[in-house]
């Protein structure tokens, strides 16, 4: 198991900035009134492909030896990973695998279909995915880019960070939701290096609390389901690499309903006119259970990805869910 260092993350913003601009750190003053704090929301969904995995991506195939590029690369994921790996494969002219679990968002895998990827649909869930996914690397003589123990994706994905504490110094507390946990990991990696008083609070959907349970706990603990709206946040099994940096890490993790997600998505809606996915949405979310905590404090909310499917985002603003 590899670790995450800050001044990796240092270097992977060199290699990021080779394809992606800094993602907007905008201050709302309605939000900020509503809430009792000064709202900030990082906006990773504004990443070419709407998510803020796909800086992990990049900075994975630009450390991929050129012997294994040749063969190719296999992955698992709900979506936001998985198009991170196609998009970032097409870039290096890298043939890229992705195998996801059936009933997976339609509309994540059409956009990694139309990256180049092959597509493969496999079992009831992220976890089932990845069996098949271990199976065919061996098969194929494929790379596996397991989406949470690979070193380079976190130290991608932590360039995200760096951009809020230059545009923001003054940040007080950093609020990231949790799926496989590269985004947190990557928060308190450059928060302990810049300045350990910021807090970075965690949430997690109450159908899939693997991370927040094996953080109370102090132990990994795997969970039976994890029915959620939020894809990004569907995982029943806590990795041994973002876990490490989690359970001592993390400052604080909220649980939200499938209410309070859905809740999450429209408040989105109505006070940053962004379109964000479940689990873009759930530190809006959980920032309406947090307003004592945070009061008077300058909060980044990271909106973590954009992929809502079109008939999910219907069902929401029709408050069918």
């Amino acid at each position: 198991m590899g670790t995450i260092k800050f001044q990796d993350i240092i270097a992977a913003r060199k290699v990021v900035a080779r394809f992606l601009k800094s993602t907007p750190l905008i201050h709302y003053p309605e939000l900020s009134e509503r809430l009792g704090f000064q709202a900030y929301i990082k906006h990773e969904n504004h990443n070419p492909t709407g998510s803020f995995k796909v800086r992990g991506g990049l900075n994975f195939m630009h450390h991929l030896p050129q012997v294994q590029r040749e063969k190719g690369v296999i992955t698992a994921t709900r979506g936001n990973h998985g198009q991170s790996i196609a998009y970032a494969a097409a870039q290096f002219g890298v043939k890229a695998t992705v195998v996801v679990p059936h009933g997976n968002n339609p509309e994540k895998n059409s956009a990694m279909k139309a990256y180049g990827a092959e597509l493969i649909e496999h079992g009831k869930d992220f976890d089932e995915a990845l069996t098949l996914c271990e199976r065919l690397q061996a098969e194929r003589g494929l790379y596996y880019v397991h989406p949470c123990m690979e070193p380079p994706l976190f130290h991608g994905v932590g360039t995200y960070s760096l951009e809020i504490f230059e545009s923001l110094p003054n940040v007080e507390a950093i609020i990231v939701p949790i799926g496989g946990g590269s985004g947190s990991c990557g928060a308190i990696t450059v928060a302990k290096a810049i300045n350990p008083k910021v807090k970075v609070i965690g949430v997690q959907a109450e159908n899939a609390p693997a991370i927040y349970r094996s953080w109370k706990s102090g132990h990994p603990i795997e969970t039976d389901s994890c029915d959620t709206i939020a894809d990004g946040l569907a995982t029943r099994v806590p990795f041994a690499l973002p876990f490490s940096i989690i359970k001592d890490g993390i400052h604080d993790m909220v649980l939200l309903s499938e209410a309070e997600i859905v809740e999450g998505i429209r408040l989105a809606l109505r006070w940053a006119h962004n379109l964000a996915e479940g689990a873009g949405a759930a530190p809006i979310a959980a920032a309406h259970k947090l307003t004592d905590t945070l009061a008077g404090k300058n909060v980044v909310m990271v909106m973590s990805g954009a992929n809502l499917d079109t008939e999910t985002l219907k069902k929401t603003l029709a408050y069918q869910l």
